[in-house]
């Protein structure tokens, strides 16, 4: 199996394209059609390694499961109290957001289970869900703090009025769902904006949400009604052909039905602070969820100070915000991104190492980055870059090909299919110069 991308220098990026489904959606449009009573179809899943992973869990959990097939699947809900008890450890692959996500819907159930992934998952966090998780009356065992997560039936989950100490989509969504299952209410407030699909999808299954400003509320005990998703192409994925595009020469690119939820549009406000020209093109909403076609010519860009508001808003999409950073004329600053360290990989670390060893100047920081951007002409030297497993990482450098002096070999890449499957074929229609290869 390749597991290496080796990337010519240089073209430029024009078309129309679709990148994949929202993973961050088409996680929970399996997970929410599990608990609904009735049949729940979806269109536009992504049918990368992370929602396949989420789709088996809840297959071992007595969920039938149509699909997926060109996009399509069908979950035959059980409603909230129909899951079954597995019969071997749950594995959630490479997918945090499906540990994370589960443990709260887990933590309710009247049998026990155990969440288990990949070498990558096994290092990363899980306190952070359980505290809260544990505060609501969950029993919850960790390694250290960290996978294999044991998940034991509690005698009774009960509301709490959670002040998250740091904003995390994926903390809040743990309690929200251990919230169905609580007395009372739950009340969560976050310190700061972050992606709200969980709560437009409950709304979506008929679950009654207070929501003002900051703060979300449950009422434990409400049962979800089957519906139809269809799932947006994520902006995560579509901000690798944002980036390229801007900073490649002559491009001229056109992104469809892109998810442009505000909680997760950080990555466009960013660019355009640098001075990108980005249009978003029939913008409508569809399932709840607001599209757009993004239309992107390639500018000159400049360094800025990113401002911290937009960071959790774009928290995923930093390691292509770096490659756009170092193409800008002058200095990029980002701060208050320390949740980069808990990803996939630490990748503040990461895209340092990457950055510096291709010829950029490039300081980390305990939270975030300073980048001296080399503004116009070939900006990465060639060479070669590991991704350390990480998707992201991965595809960030593979845009980075763009603006090189020679060819970038980038190792480690089997990932990339977590996330964004078909990635090198698409990247090479839009105008990029890439082959698999083992290396």
């Amino acid at each position: 199996m390749p597991n290496a991308f080796r990337v010519l220098p240089g073209g430029r990026l024009t078309g129309r394209i679709r990148v994949p489904g929202d993973k961050s959606i088409s996680h929970r449009s399996i997970m929410l059609g599990a608990l609904a009573d009735g049949k729940t179809r979806v269109t536009g899943f992504l049918e990368g390694a992370d929602a396949i992973s989420t789709m088996n869990v809840f297959r071992a959990l007595g969920v039938r499961i149509d699909g997926p097939q060109d996009g399509c699947v069908t979950v035959h809900g059980v409603g909230v109290d129909g899951l079954r008890g597995p019969d071997r450890p749950l594995d959630c692959g490479n997918a945090g957001t499906a540990m994370r996500l589960l443990m709260g819907l887990l933590a309710g159930q009247r049998f026990a289970s155990t969440l288990v992934g990949d070498e990558s998952l096994t290092r990363r966090p899980m306190r952070r869900v359980a505290e809260p998780l544990e505060r609501m009356g969950a029993r919850i065992e960790t390694a250290d703090g960290r996978p294999p997560v044991r998940i034991l039936p509690a005698e009774r989950l009960t509301g709490i009025d959670y002040q998250m100490p740091m904003a995390s989509a994926q903390v809040k969504s743990a309690v929200l769902l251990a919230g169905l299952y609580a007395e009372g209410e739950t009340v969560i407030t976050e310190p700061a904006p972050t992606r709200d699909h969980t709560e437009r999808m409950l709304e979506g299954f008929g679950v009654k949400l207070g929501r003002e400003g900051a703060r979300v509320r449950l009422v434990g005990g409400q049962r979800l009604t089957a519906t139809s998703i269809d799932v947006p192409a994520d902006i995560s994925s579509a901000a690798f052909f944002l980036v390229g595009a801007s900073i490649a020469e002559g491009s001229d690119l056109v992104l469809e039905h892109v998810g442009m939820n505000p909680t997760r549009t950080g990555i466009v406000d960013i660019l355009r602070l640098m001075g990108a020209d980005i249009e978003a093109l029939n913008p409508r909403e569809v399932g709840g969820e607001p599209v757009a076609d993004l239309r992107v010519r390639s500018a000159r860009l400049r360094g800025i100070e990113v401002p911290e508001r937009l960071v959790p808003l774009a928290i995923d999409e930093f390691p292509a915000v770096f490659v756009a950073a170092a193409c800008a004329e002058g200095r990029t600053v980002v701060t208050g991104a320390e949740e980069l360290r808990v990803k996939e990989s630490d990748r503040i670390a990461v895209m340092a190492d990457g950055l510096r060893a291709l010829g950029v100047d490039a300081t980390p920081t305990p939270d975030g980055m300073v980048i001296e951007g080399r503004g116009a002409g070939p900006v990465f030297a060639a060479g070669e870059v590991t991704s350390h497993a990480d998707h992201r990482i991965a595809m960030s450098f593979t845009i980075a090909a763009l603006r090189a002096g020679g060819p970038l070999l980038i190792r480690d890449t089997a990932n990339v299919g977590t996330s964004f499957p078909g990635f090198p074929a698409l990247a090479a229609r839009a105008g990029i110069s890439i082959a698999e290869i083992d290396a």
